[in-house]
């Protein structure tokens, strides 16, 4: 699975960007999806994913303000209320079995990553 994001950019708080992850594969056998972003220097942080049945879970830190969505080969994340802390490089990523907290060596398919900065 190939993934590819963009929609990334720089924002003021309080405004929204939508992310958007391309897949070279169509999402829904069996995969599970979702959007981690790091910090520079600090650990992946998983912020929501979906399964292949449609379930989704949310970190708490964006619960309420990011709501995942897709399409067959596209998978969104709609981020509102914007705040500095959600400064980071974003990335969607796939596998088989993919949770929040799970290790990011586990998970094999990764994007290259789209950063957004909030000021």
């Amino acid at each position: 699975v190939q993934l590819v994001e963009s929609g990334g950019g720089s924002v003021s708080a309080g405004g929204s960007l939508t992310l958007s992850c391309v897949a070279h594969e169509d999402l829904y056998r069996g995969y599970c999806m979702g959007w981690f972003r790091q910090v520079k220097g600090k650990e992946y942080e998983g912020i929501v994913v979906i399964d292949s049945d449609g379930l989704t879970t949310y970190a708490e830190s964006v619960k309420g303000r990011f709501t995942i969505s897709h399409d067959k080969t596209i998978l969104y994340l709609q981020m509102n209320s914007l705040k500095p802390e959600d400064t980071a490089m974003y990335y969607c990523a796939a596998d088989y079995f993919v949770e929040l907290r799970i290790p990011p060596q586990r998970i094999g398919y990764w994007g290259q990553g789209t950063q957004v900065t909030v000021s």
